[in-house]
C-alpha cells in the first residue's frame, strides 16, 4: 500500500495545480462535449466525463482544497493552520488532511528547486500555485508557508503533523540518497514531538508507523508503536492501512502475515467502521505478478474479502473519509471478478474523483479507472443492464 502514503505527494503537484489551470484551459463547446459523449461508452449514466475526472483526492474535500489554494497562492500558513484546528478530533479525515498538506508541499518545493537548477526538468513556478496567471510580484511558491508555520507556532501540533509527514515524503523521494536515514530519523524526532503536544490525537503515530516500515524497526518495536496507536483510535482505518504494509512480504512480513493482521482487525471490527474491508488491501498487495489460475478472483478468498469490504462500506456514513478508498479498490476486484451490477453500483458511489488506489499504480490515474468504468458499462449492459435500471 505504499502508493496509498505516497498518494498525495504525486497528485499534489498535478492535481491540485495543474488541473485546475487545465480545467480552465480545455475546450467546453457542447459540440465537442457531444462528440465525446458519441463515443465514450459510458454516456447516459451519469458518469463524470474522463477528462474531468478530479486525481487530487480519492473524495471530494472542498474545505481542504480552498485553504490549500489561499495558502499557497500568499504563502500564508494560517488558512491550513485554521483547516486542521477545526478538524479537530475527527482523526480518519486531520490523517487525509495531514498527509495531503504535506504532500502538497513537498510538491511545491521540488518543482520550486528545479526551476532554481535550471533543469527543466522540474514544473515552473507558477506550476505549483491555483493562479497560473499571478501577478508580477505575487509570493513566491517555495512551500516556506510551512517553515514559517513550524516557526511562527513551534507548540501547534497540527504544524508538527505536517512537517513530519513532509519530511517523511521528502526522504521517500530519494531512496537512496546519502540523506535518507537522516530525513527519515528528524521525521521521527518531529512525529513524537507532535504527539507530546497532543497526546490523544494518533497522527503523528500513523506517521511513525510508516517511518518504521523504512527504518526496518523490529517486531518488538513496532508492535509497542502498534499498542499506542491501539490505545488511541482501535478502530482507525488509516491507521490499519498505515500498519498492514509492515506485515507484507514487501517489507518486513510476508502474505501470511498480513493476511493474519488483515482478519485479526476484521473479526474484532465492531459496526460502524470500515475495518472489515482490510483483508481486501491485504488481498490486493499479495497479488500474483502474472496470474496463472482461472478464476482468481473468482475464488473463495477473494469472494469473501470482497463482500467483507460492500459489507464495511454500507455500515459507514457516506461522507467517512477513508470509505472512497474502499470503494475505488471494490471497484477493481468487482470488475476483474465480473461482477458488473455491484460494480455499476459502488461506480454510482464513488465516480467523480480517481486519486485512490489501485488507479495510482497505473501511472494515470485518470486513464485507468475510465478504462475499468467501460468494462463495467459493457459488462452490465452484455448481461442485460440497461440505463434506466443502472443503480
Amino acid at each position: 500500500m505504499e502508493a496509498l502514503f505516497l498518494l498525495i505527494a504525486l497528485v499534489a503537484l498535478f492535481g491540485v495545480a495543474v488541473y485546475p489551470a487545465m480545467r480552465r484551459r480545455r475546450l467546453r463547446q457542447d459540440g465537442a462535449r457531444g462528440l465525446v459523449q458519441a463515443v465514450d461508452p459510458t454516456a447516459g449514466y451519469g458518469f463524470v466525463p474522463s477528462d474531468e475526472l478530479d486525481v487530487r483526492l480519492p473524495g471530494p474535500d472542498r474545505e481542504l482544497v480552498d485553504a490549500l489554494e489561499e495558502t499557497q497562492r500568499t504563502q500564508d500558513w494560517e488558512p491550513v493552520a485554521r483547516l486542521l484546528a477545526l478538524t479537530g478530533d475527527e482523526y480518519e479525515l486531520r490523517w487525509q488532511r495531514v498527509q495531503s498538506l504535506a504532500g502538497a508541499a513537498a510538491m511545491e518545493l521540488a518543482a520550486w528547486k528545479a526551476e532554481q537548477r535550471g533543469t527543466g526538468t522540474g514544473a515552473p513556478a507558477d506550476v505549483v500555485s491555483f493562479d497560473k496567471d499571478r501577478p508580477a510580484g505575487a509570493a513566491r511558491r517555495d512551500a516556506r508557508w510551512l517553515r514559517e508555520w513550524r516557526a511562527h507556532k513551534p507548540h501547534d501540533h497540527g504544524g508538527a503533523q505536517v512537517y513530519a509527514q513532509f519530511l517523511v515524503f521528502q526522504a521517500l523521494s530519494e531512496p537512496g540518497s546519502a540523506d535518507h536515514r537522516i530525513i527519515l530519523e528528524e521525521a521521527r524526532n518531529v512525529a513524537q514531538d507532535a504527539a507530546r503536544l497532543a497526546p490523544a490525537d494518533p497522527t503523528p503515530h500513523l506517521t511513525e508507523l510508516v517511518i518504521a516500515r523504512h527504518l526496518n524497526y523490529r517486531e518488538a518495536d513496532f508492535e509497542a508503536l502498534w499498542d499506542t496507536v491501539r490505545r488511541l483510535a482501535p478502530d482507525h482505518m488509516g491507521a490499519h492501512l498505515a500498519a498492514l504494509p509492515y506485515w507484507s512480504a514487501k517489507s518486513m512480513g510476508s502474505k501470511e502475515k498480513a493476511d493474519a493482521f488483515a482478519r485479526a482487525a476484521a473479526s474484532r471490527a465492531p459496526e460502524g467502521t470500515l475495518l472489515a474491508a482490510l483483508p481486501l488491501f491485504a488481498a490486493y498487495d499479495h497479488l500474483p505478478e502474472v496470474n496463472m489460475v482461472r478464476g482468481l478472483y473468482r475464488s473463495e478468498e477473494i469472494s469473501r474479502a470482497i463482500e467483507a469490504a460492500e459489507y464495511a462500506v454500507d455500515q459507514v456514513d457516506d461522507d467517512h473519509p477513508v470509505r472512497p478508498h474502499v470503494l475505488h479498490l471494490l471497484v477493481w476486484f468487482l470488475v476483474r471478478a465480473e461482477r458488473y451490477a455491484e460494480a455499476m453500483e459502488a461506480l454510482a458511489a464513488v465516480d467523480g474523483h480517481v486519486g485512490a488506489v489501485p488507479w495510482v499504480d497505473e501511472g494515470d490515474p485518470a486513464a485507468a479507472y475510465s478504462a475499468y468504468r467501460a468494462l463495467a458499462v459493457a459488462g452490465w449492459e452484455s448481461t442485460g443492464g440497461e440505463h434506466a435500471s443502472h443503480p
